[in-house]
């Protein structure tokens, strides 16, 4: 089995797991539970995998960290915008 496809895997599965939590923020704007520091420092540090990936040229790093730092961002936006409300 070439080894990249379990990188295929983890980076589809990994993104995957935001899905859920993004879906649900976007829906409800509830994000009371949810860390500013985490998902700033998160989404950050999911950029820096994006331009690593796009430096090597790889693109299971590239596709995966684009679809998940797009989630990332929408749940911190959301989460953002509430925090400056109150």
């Amino acid at each position: 089995m070439n080894s990249d496809w379990i990188g295929y895997l983890a980076a589809a599965l990994t993104t995957a797991s935001f899905l859920p939590q993004a879906v649900m923020t976007v829906k409800t704007r509830d994000t009371s539970s949810l860390s500013l520091g985490m998902y700033s420092l998160f989404t950050l540090g999911v950029l820096c995998w994006l331009i690593y990936g796009v430096l090597l040229a790889n693109w299971a790093i590239i596709v995966a960290n684009a679809v998940t730092f797009l989630l990332a961002a929408a749940i911190l936006a959301v989460k953002l915008h509430n925090s400056l409300r109150k």
